[in-house]
């Protein structure tokens, strides 16, 4: 701020200096000139000029200023009568009365030039001369008491060194206190950064950058606040994966011992054990594809290979391998269409893993007596509805609002530890692939609705 009053100031003075040559100045030959010079120029003449016994003289030095300026000269004697005259407009007279003398002094501009007139006073006869202008000079004259002025200019120059004075306390001041408010900007910034910041009343002149400062901090703090919850989540993640990986192995290792300590086993046994590796083993390689599938979607190398395909058809079948998988043969799944036959273009293998995964959600953390109902319509627009529906225990508002957060298993994991806490995450992301989105409702001991919402302008009806 002390820069800018400066600046000011700086700038008040260069358009006062400005100003004043702007209004009392006059472009000569040699530059410019303040607008009293032609006065000046009038007077110092007669340094060049005799007159003496009637006879005038002029040096040749005098002439060439003349032409030098563009200036014109009339030399007078005493009775007004023309004895000389150098470049005189033909619309000046030869002869003037006392009176007309007079007023050709005290004339302003006209006909392309001012005039100025002086007397030779180094001569025993009086001379008179008038010196043309070609500038648009005012001729004003000012008159004061003198004696009252004389009186006056101490308590002026009194006056002009208190006012300065004032004004270098005023500065000071002013400069000590901006030096306060940047210091407290300064520092709310330095402690911002040591999270050490106390919020500032967003007032006076620096409201705004307080406001700002205070915005900053909020954000900063909630940052700070969703990277731990994040990096919470990851460690409890990382643990939970980890145990979730050693879950199936321990088995798979054990059962492996079992059939390599002895070849003895019957037939039934080793297939019994074999169906338990198995299982294991697909869990671990759901796993794994779970871990990779999100990290593919989350940095964009996901292949994305878009198609046509009978939406209606797809759909059941995908139900159908659901309602087949033996460990959901005896659940209550149903399927209908609100539609006819429609085809739309979609990635089948991302949209069916997008699908199972709620479906299968629904059917992993409710109890075996829930039914699941999966419904397929479509909106005003032509895009794909699909609602996954079960009549199960639901979720409470925390649950809803972190379901698609990557790593969240819920609230019920200790109940069903299976998956990976990526299911929802990644059927989000394939749905937000195919430029559509997943809403949840749900009420406790109601039951949850998943709506899969995928517009499709290409969709039309199949043969």
């Amino acid at each position: 701020m002390v820069l800018l009053l400066s600046i000011t100031l700086l700038v008040g003075i260069a358009t006062a200096i400005g100003l004043f040559y702007y209004m009392f100045s006059i472009p000569e030959p040699e530059g410019m000139s303040l607008a009293h010079w032609p006065q000046t120029f009038t007077n110092n003449f007669s340094s060049w000029t005799t007159y003496k016994d009637g006879e005038l003289s002029i040096e040749q030095i005098g002439l060439d200023r003349l032409d030098e300026y563009g200036l014109w000269i009339q030399f007078l004697d005493e009775s007004g009568q023309e004895i000389f005259s150098y470049h005189k407009p033909a619309g000046y007279p030869e002869k003037y009365s006392a009176s007309e003398l007079l007023t050709l002094g005290f004339r302003d501009y006209q006909n392309g030039y001012t005039v100025f007139v002086n007397t030779l006073k180094d001569s025993k006869e009086a001379c008179s001369y008038a010196i043309g202008f070609p500038y648009d000079i005012g001729k004003y004259m000012l008159h004061y008491n003198g004696s009252r002025v004389s009186r006056l200019s101490p308590v002026a120059r009194g006056i002009i060194l208190a006012a300065l004075s004032v004004l270098m306390v005023i500065v000071l001041i002013y400069g000590f206190w901006l030096s306060r408010k940047l210091s407290a900007i300064t520092t709310g910034i330095k402690n911002i950064s040591l999270r050490a910041y106390r919020p500032l009343q967003e007032n006076g002149m620096f409201g705004e950058i307080y406001s700002a400062l205070n915005k900053m901090d909020r954000d900063i703090c909630r940052a700070d606040q969703i990277r731990n919850e994040t990096e919470t989540m990851r460690r409890e993640w990382i643990a939970n994966i980890t145990h979730d990986l050693k879950t199936p192995l321990s088995p798979i290792k054990g059962y492996a011992e079992l059939l390599a300590d002895s070849s003895d086993k019957e037939k039934q046994t080793v297939r019994e054990y074999g169906s338990i590796i198995l299982k294991n083993i697909n869990h671990t390689e759901s796993l794994i594809n779970d871990l990779k599938l999100t990290y593919q979607l989350d940095s964009g190398f996901m292949p994305f290979h878009p198609k046509k395909v009978r939406i209606t058809r797809y759909i059941k079948e995908w139900i159908i391998d659901i309602v087949n998988d033996p460990t959901f043969q005896d659940r209550d799944i149903t399927f209908e269409s609100m539609i006819p036959e429609q085809s739309v273009e979609i990635d089948p293998a991302l949209l069916r893993r997008a699908v199972t995964n709620l479906v299968i959600n629904a059917l992993l953390h409710n109890s075996a007596d829930t039914k699941v109902s999966v419904l397929l319509d479509t909106d005003k627009s032509g895009g794909i509805l699909l609602s996954i529906r079960d009549n199960g225990k639901g979720l409470d508002e925390s649950e809803q609002e972190r379901l698609f957060e990557r790593y969240y298993r819920g609230t019920n994991t200790k109940e069903k530890p299976e998956g990976s806490g990526l299911g929802l995450a990644i059927a989000d992301q394939i749905v937000a692939l195919h430029g559509g989105k997943i809403t949840v409702k749900s009420q406790l001991g109601i039951g949850t609705e998943f709506v899969i919402h995928v517009p499709c302008e290409n969709g039309e009806a199949a043969n």
